[in-house]
């Protein structure tokens, strides 16, 4: 036989002052450029005439495309009842124009998940979408007290995990053959921002955000990814 040792001598971890947080509620989480609200099945129509003309957003997700009102309204029926994921609409200028989630959500171990991302082709790129992203990171961490912010992607989903470094996320490998979706393989690649990291990366979005980064035709002077590493050398 090999080495065997009593299981007390082994290195276990830190012990922690810990106890489970709370499971996000059905809030809004405003910003300055955009508003993430719960879900509504009264969203379909909306909804699916910001999406309904580009199949291909649909690639990556789990559901969809959708053929009608009436078929995007039965999902939402169903995503307005969901606690896990929870979702959320995305609202700029009164019209929604994308949805996302917290999912995997385990408060015991304060840990958490952001997807089910998806946007409008008009909302992609702007910065209504990376606000919609530090608004659900500092409601998870700083109101709720997670420790573990995750996102996940499938791994040929090269936008997504282009996304996933832009905002800070660290990347900690792929999982080989972690699901089968519409009856494919999908290779997951695996994200994190935790807890010692997140007041870093909330100054650089802070400060990408602020007004003062942009020009007057809305410009940014500062890229994110610039002024991530700037809070981190500081």
């Amino acid at each position: 036989m090999g080495d065997v040792r009593n299981p007390t001598d082994q290195p276990v971890g830190p012990e922690l002052d810990w106890a489970p947080v709370p499971r996000p509620g059905r809030v809004p989480l405003r910003g300055e450029h955009v508003l993430l609200r719960p879900i509504e099945p009264a969203d379909a129509p909306s909804f699916y005439a910001v999406t309904h003309d580009d199949p291909g957003l649909w690639t990556y997700m789990n559901d969809g495309p959708y053929d009608s009102v009436d078929e995007m309204r039965r999902s939402l029926e169903a995503a307005a009842a969901s606690e896990d994921p929870l979702y959320f609409a995305v609202v700029r200028d009164g019209r929604v124009l994308g949805r996302t989630s917290y999912l995997r959500i385990t408060p015991e171990f304060g840990v958490i998940e952001i997807g089910n991302i998806l946007y409008a082709p008009e909302l992609q790129r702007t910065t209504a979408t990376t606000e919609a992203i530090y608004l659900m990171a500092r409601h998870a961490f700083d109101d709720l007290g997670y420790r573990r912010l995750e996102w996940k992607c499938n791994a040929l989903n090269a936008p997504s995990r282009r996304a996933a470094d832009r905002f800070g996320f660290t990347f900690e490998g792929v999982f080989r053959e972690h699901m089968v979706v519409r009856g494919r393989n999908r290779d997951t690649a695996w994200y994190a921002i935790v807890d010692a990291d997140w007041p870093t990366i909330r100054a650089g979005f802070e400060a990408w955000l602020d007004a003062g980064n942009f020009s007057a035709a809305g410009a940014q002077k500062k890229g994110l990814g610039e002024l991530l590493a700037q809070a981190r050398g500081s």
